[in-house]
C-alpha cells in the first residue's frame, strides 16, 4: 500500500449527508519524548478514515488506528513497547467559527499524516512503561527494582543525633 500524506477531499465527491469510509496507511515519524527517542510501528500504519459531507461544505472526520512505539521505559530503562488505541474527530466547517475550524483541512486537503501523528501524542500517557507496575530504579543504588522487588537499604542515621554515636562508655 502507498503511504498517505494529503488526503484529496474533493475527488470523493460527497454531497450533503453522505459519507465514506477509507482503510489508507500513513506514515508517523518517530517521537522524541522527555528527551528519549521512541520508534512508531509500525512503519506504514494502517489507518480508518470516515469522511462526512456536513451542509455548507463542511466535513466532519473520523481516525482510528493502533500503534506501539519502542523505546526506553521512564521507570526502570528497560525496553518498552506500549500499544496504543487511537480515535481521533475533526469538524472543518467554514464558516463555523475558530471551534468547527480544522487545522489538518485546508483548500479540501486533510494533511493526514499531520493528524494521525498529533492523534497519536494526545493519546499518549504522561510516562512511557514497560509495564503498569513496573518499580523503575532504586533511588540509592540504581538496582532495578523489577528483579529484586525485595530490595532495600537500611535507613541512614538520624543526622542529629550523630554525636551520640561518638559516646564511648568504659
Amino acid at each position: 500500500m502507498p503511504r498517505i500524506e494529503k488526503l484529496e477531499l474533493r475527488p470523493l465527491r460527497l454531497r450533503s449527508g453522505d459519507g465514506r469510509r477509507l482503510d489508507l496507511h500513513v506514515g508517523i515519524d518517530d517521537f522524541l519524548y522527555a528527551g528519549e527517542p521512541y520508534a512508531v510501528t509500525p512503519a506504514l500504519m494502517p489507518v480508518r478514515v470516515d469522511v462526512s459531507r456536513t451542509t455548507a461544505n463542511g466535513y466532519a472526520l473520523r481516525l482510528r488506528f493502533t500503534a506501539s512505539l519502542e523505546g526506553p521505559c521512564m521507570r526502570c530503562l528497560e525496553p518498552a513497547e506500549p500499544s496504543f488505541e487511537v480515535d481521533a474527530r475533526e469538524v472543518s466547517q467554514p464558516g463555523g467559527g475558530e471551534e468547527l475550524n480544522s487545522p489538518y483541512v485546508a483548500d479540501e486537503e486533510l494533511a493526514l499524516d499531520q493528524w494521525a501523528r498529533d492523534a497519536l501524542a494526545l493519546a499518549l500517557p504522561a510516562q512511557i512503561v514497560c509495564r503498569e507496575d513496573c518499580a523503575g530504579l532504586c533511588g540509592q543504588c540504581g538496582a532495578n527494582l523489577n528483579e529484586d522487588p525485595g530490595h532495600h537499604h537500611d535507613a541512614a542515621p538520624d543526622p542529629r543525633w550523630a554525636k551520640l554515636g561518638e559516646l564511648k562508655f568504659d
